[in-house]
């Protein structure tokens, strides 16, 4: 954003500082009168700014010009997808018009419409999502996802199917029944999915690509969580009561060589949290070797065994079980099927609880997934005992009470939620006057005055 730019959202800000002044003095005359003058800044400040979207086009194709032409088209037409789609907001935002050629851009990108309404989120904006949402931590990539396009359905799906050949057949003859391979029909009925996100008028009145880099991170962060929420889930469904106790070397190699079927261990991986990782770091062999080895392929990767790749978590993400790191073991791809409607939907408002008095803008984002259990039997769930020392009340593995000096200082309690230093107080007694609807720094200031108060007896 330009100076002039900068001064010109200065000035409606003020603007509108001013036009709230206005009507809570009762003075509608003047309020109206200022709100023209809010219109005219504001369709001042969006001229520039698509002024200042072309220039950022035209720098970026001059400093790319060695590529072929045919590249620097597909980017002029996903600038143009980026522009109509972020204008189509800030039209929704503003209760104005979209210009005809936007709409003609958006109708031209248009994939259907969604049950619920709102503007469909372009072919190629969500393909950028999806790249973003699949990072080092998603569990999607370890899962068989499945593209439907209806809300219900199901599919008939072959277990170990990848291990299974043809079987020979004789020319003319008939094509024999094979009783090896296992068909499951498997049923799904997508769900909605959705938040808000909440964005001030200062970010809607940035550029283009500003604006549509901001929402596809949130996006993007957003949707990866939920399907590692969804898949986590579906994992502790499957093995909640099968879980096994692992206690070293030996409990690790009866998963692998009995529990799991050998056609499903050949394509397993280990997903674990911070505390588990840090469980499968320590253990050596007979010889006094690291169990966990370096992955030729990539070297910040570890392999169990030399073979099974380690997939760490968070220990937010993937919390432990009763004091116990989860260590789950098995091909997820024969084990859970994910159904992707593929519908991306975005709608706006600012009249939505209370956001028109601050200012924001609501972002509502919609889509539609449901996951489903193949094969129970291709994934079991071990649990390592970890040694903590201390309370630890978020069950993360790791002692709250980090110096140990048996009082907690804000760093300490900065690492549980609400929640946690709540249920924390209520475990050494003290009467907080604080509950979880507060915020953060208040249920933290609460708790260490309850702390000194305690102290002082």
């Amino acid at each position: 954003m330009n100076k002039e730019m900068k001064e010109l959202l200065n000035k409606i800000n003020a603007k509108k500082a001013e036009i709230r002044a206005f009507v809570a003095d009762g003075k509608i005359e003047d309020a109206t009168s200022a709100k023209e003058e809010l219109k005219k800044l504001q369709a001042s400040f969006d001229i520039l700014a698509e002024i200042e979207d072309e220039a950022a086009g035209q720098a970026q194709q001059q400093a790319k010009n060695g590529e072929a032409q045919i590249a620097d088209g597909a980017k002029n037409g996903l600038a143009k997808q980026v522009r109509a789609f972020t204008n189509a907001i800030k039209a929704a935002w503003k209760k104005t018009e979209l210009a005809p050629e936007d709409k003609e851009i958006l109708n031209a990108m248009s994939e259907g419409s969604d049950e619920d309404g709102g503007l469909t989120v372009p072919k190629d904006i969500k393909t950028q999502i999806e790249e973003l949402r699949r990072s080092e931590d998603a569990l999607e990539t370890l899962v068989n996802v499945e593209h439907v396009t209806t809300n219900s359905g199901s599919r008939v799906i072959e277990r170990e199917a990848d291990q299974t050949p043809f079987d020979n057949v004789e020319e003319a003859a008939e094509f024999p029944d094979v009783s090896t391979p296992q068909f499951d029909n498997v049923e799904y009925k997508v769900k909605k999915k959705g938040g808000i996100l909440k964005v001030t008028q200062e970010l809607l009145s940035d550029t283009a690509e500003n604006i549509m880099g901001y929402l596809k991170k949130w996006i993007a962060k957003k949707a990866k969580a939920t399907r590692n929420f969804l898949i986590i889930a579906k994992i502790k469904e499957i093995c909640k009561g099968l879980e096994v106790p692992v206690t070293g070397l030996d409990s690790l190699k009866d998963i692998f060589n009995v529990m799991l079927d050998p056609a499903i261990a050949l394509g397993s991986v280990v997903v674990t949290n911070q505390s588990g990782f840090n469980f499968l770091d320590k253990l050596k062999d007979e010889k006094g070797n690291y169990i966990l080895q370096k992955d030729p392929t990539q070297a910040t990767k570890r392999l169990l065994f030399g073979e099974y790749p380690v997939i760490k978590l968070s220990n937010k993400t993937l919390q432990n079980v009763n004091g116990k790191a989860p260590i789950i073991c098995g091909d997820l791809k024969e084990a859970i099927t994910l159904f992707d409607r593929e519908t991306l939907t975005i709608d706006i408002s600012n009249l939505a609880a209370g956001m028109w008095e601050r200012d924001q803008t609501g972002i509502k984002v919609r889509e539609r997934l449901d996951i489903q259990t193949v094969d129970a039997d291709a994934v079991v769930m071990g649990l390592a005992t970890v040694s903590t020392t201390g309370t630890d009340v978020n069950n993360d593995g790791v002692a709250d009470d980090i110096n140990g000096d048996g009082e907690y200082n804000e760093a300490e309690l900065m690492k549980l939620s609400r929640e946690n230093i709540i249920a924390l107080a209520a475990e050494k007694g003290y009467e907080m006057t604080k509950t979880a609807s507060d915020s953060k720094a208040e249920v933290i200031a609460d708790f260490l005055a309850q702390q000194a108060a305690a102290k002082a007896k």
